[in-house]
């Protein structure tokens, strides 16, 4: 069934592809260690904040979306990203690239949720609701395509004027907030609460940790999986140059892993349909661990290839957790519990962050990614055990 709204689809596709065409992604580790001359502590402590202030804003943000629409989210996010990158171009200290991350960091809250819930709404309209994972998968390809495009030549840019990528990206988002402006949202239960702001995310929060095992299952697995494929967006760079990597390398090492986790995510739902749960996440843990034993163990020119199983598994794990998250979410919530979901993840970064790039700054940056080895050896049986318990059996005996 066709309906107005069916639009959405395609326009939802083109935002996700210029909304992640970062031009400053794949030398913004180099950005910072040159331009503004801070360390990897500094830079992971710059990340903890920025995921604080993602947190802070997380879940007003979807309420914000569940409240208002999510198409007046998504432009709010657009106007404060703009303004984000329009600071970069003027920042010469750790303090005014804060400023910078902050606004993108809320630009960031206000987009995690909205854009996902108003794809599951627009399929809820047409009845294709089933069919979410196939379409949140083509999201996702459009968006690390749009990542890949943005990093193929950003080394060069960089190397020519390091404030090029910068310029390009106020543009690109501007033309992302004319997208956003003809989206049409579709009618559903808003379900406005008379217990007021706190008492709702009160209510929404002990819903997805207590009294919900699956989804509190599939939230502390799918942030633990996250994690693992972060830590190497922030590190990578530093470890190419380590390694002896080429600066002219790397744009295309960087567009050649963010076009690996779009060939995956579009490939999701044939992967969970062939594998299944238990398969699945199995190979999620050998991805992981065969990904950071190689970043830690081999090293030279070619050892950040390994940093493409990582990709690969961020493409496939993504809409297959999204999907579980929207099955067991109610319209007029939807957005909150994606936003909760996605502040589980920063929470745990805002932890870990920092201490990582401590290790890195004092151990190398191939020797934190041995280290880290273990600590994935130990946590992922773990998680993967309780996800496997509460979700693919209770699935099981429902079919």
């Amino acid at each position: 069934m066709v309906t107005p709204f069916h639009a959405n689809i395609g326009k939802l596709y083109a935002f996700a592809f210029l909304q992640k065409t970062l031009f400053p992604m794949a030398i913004i580790t180099l950005f910072w260690k040159d331009h503004i001359g801070l360390s990897l502590t500094e830079i992971l402590v710059l990340q903890g904040i920025f995921s604080a202030a993602t947190v802070l804003l997380e879940y007003p943000s979807g309420y914000v979306s569940d409240r208002l629409g999510y198409r007046t989210a998504l432009s709010i996010a657009t106007v404060i990203g703009i303004a984000g990158w329009g600071l970069y171009t003027v920042a010469g200290s750790f303090g005014e690239v804060l400023a910078a991350e902050i606004l993108l960091g809320t630009a960031l809250s206000f987009i995690s949720g909205s854009d996902s819930a108003l794809l599951y709404e627009t399929l809820l309209a047409e009845g294709k609701e089933g069919q979410y994972a196939r379409y949140e998968g083509r999201v996702n390809g459009f968006s690390q395509t749009g990542e890949a495009m943005g990093a193929l030549f950003a080394g060069v840019m960089y190397a020519a004027m390091p404030l090029l990528p910068f310029f390009l990206q106020i543009g690109v988002w501007a033309a992302a907030f004319s997208v956003v402006r003809t989206m049409k949202e579709p009618p559903r239960d808003t379900g406005i609460s008379t217990h007021g702001h706190l008492g709702e995310a009160l209510r929404i929060t002990r819903y997805a940790f207590l009294d919900n095992r699956r989804l509190r299952a599939v939230i502390l697995l799918n942030t633990l999986l996250g994690i693992a494929s972060f830590y190497p967006v922030w590190l990578i760079q530093p470890y190419m140059r380590e390694n002896g990597v080429p600066l002219a390398w790397f744009g295309p090492a960087w567009a050649g892993a963010n076009l690996m986790v779009a060939v995956f995510a579009l490939a999701s739902h044939r992967f969970h349909a062939s594998f299944g749960d238990g398969k699945g996440i199995f190979l999620f843990c050998v991805m992981i661990l065969a990904g950071y034993a190689g970043l830690g163990l081999v090293g030279g020119t070619f050892g950040f290839l390994f940093y493409y199983l990582l990709t690969a598994m961020r493409g496939l794990r993504g809409p297959i957790f999204l999907h579980y998250t929207q099955k067991e979410s109610r319209s007029s919530e939807r957005a909150s519990i994606l936003s909760l979901q996605s502040l589980s993840f920063r929470i745990a970064f805002i932890v870990s962050g920092p201490l990582v790039g401590r290790l890195a700054d004092r151990m190398g940056v191939q020797q934190a990614f041995h280290v880290l080895l273990y600590g994935f050896l130990l946590l992922l049986p773990l998680l993967s055990w309780l996800f496997l318990r509460n979700v693919a059996r209770t699935d099981e005996s429902r079919a």
